[in-house]
């Protein structure tokens, strides 16, 4: 009973909005076009004519949408604060888009982050760069756990811009999995910021530490902030500590723990500020 009434909380907090979710409008459906297909993507923009920085949003392996809301409370969230803060929210649907539900336990996904997310990262840089309400050069990435890494990914020198200037003002990667970029000479061209827990036991805190430092002879343009306390999710409101291990929930990483931490979604929020205005 106890087992079973742990993942009807966790399925509550994940489902739930926020106390504050209700002051932020509804989003606008957009449809951006792929080489092949159309992705659909959720956009929080302020009132008026703009121009306005731009942020894209980059969902983690659980998906963008909830059971009945376009967008997860905890990606409204954070777009409620980039709104205050004068700036647009584009939030692409890599998952729904194409049909497919959450990815977490998926061992073969077709959607991998260093290709189809990719590719959906440019598309929505290209869509932003033809709207007239938004900064051509003040666009930007955020990106958490599954999203975090095709960020890091997306950032590469290696990959082609394909004529679409100006390039991603910065980057913010919350938890990503580092493990594949730690060993192919990972570097960016753009600010990136990664921001991690120490006990993150979903993705690995010493990997993105080996990325970030090996980085370094190559590219200047990196910082990694680890808070010792905390575990992945660290940026949610009000999520007990939970461990993962038995949950049969496909939304959610086969193992490891969430938990938010009050100190450093508190000082997180304050970095995405600084960052975002470079």
């Amino acid at each position: 009973m106890r087992f079973v009434s742990a993942i009807t909380v966790l399925a509550l907090l994940v489902s739930l909005p926020s106390a504050d979710a209700g002051a932020l409008p509804a989003p606008l459906q957009v449809d951006i076009p792929l080489s092949s297909g159309t992705l659909r993507a959720e956009l929080f923009k302020p009132e008026g004519d703009g121009p306005f920085p731009a942020v894209i949003a980059l969902h983690g392996c659980g998906g963008l949408a909830g059971r009945s809301e376009p967008v997860l409370p905890r990606y409204r969230d954070w777009a409620e604060q980039l709104l205050k803060d004068g700036k647009a929210v584009l939030l692409p649907d890599s998952y729904g888009s194409r049909g497919l539900g959450p990815q977490c336990r998926v061992k073969e996904r077709p959607i991998r982050g260093r290709r189809e997310r990719v590719e959906d990262i440019v598309a929505s840089r290209q869509w932003l760069q033809q709207q007239p309400w938004a900064i051509h050069d003040r666009i930007s990435l955020m990106g958490w756990a599954g999203g975090a890494s095709a960020l890091l990914w997306a950032v590469r020198p290696q990959l082609s811009t394909r004529g679409i200037e100006p390039d991603f003002r910065s980057a913010i990667a919350f938890y990503p999995d580092c493990r594949s970029s730690a060993g192919l000479g990972w570097s960016t061209r753009v600010p990136t910021l990664v921001l991690i827990g120490g006990k993150d036991d979903v993705a690995s805190p010493p990997a993105c530490r080996q990325m970030i430092d090996g980085a370094r002879g190559r590219s200047a343009l990196t910082r990694m902030v680890v808070y010792p306390g905390a575990y992945q999710d660290f940026d949610r409101v009000n999520l007990p500590l939970h461990a993962l291990a038995g949950t049969s929930d496909a939304a959610l990483p086969e193992h490891g723990h969430l938990a938010s931490d009050a100190e450093a979604r508190a000082d997180s929020q304050k970095l995405v500020t600084e960052w975002l205005a470079r």
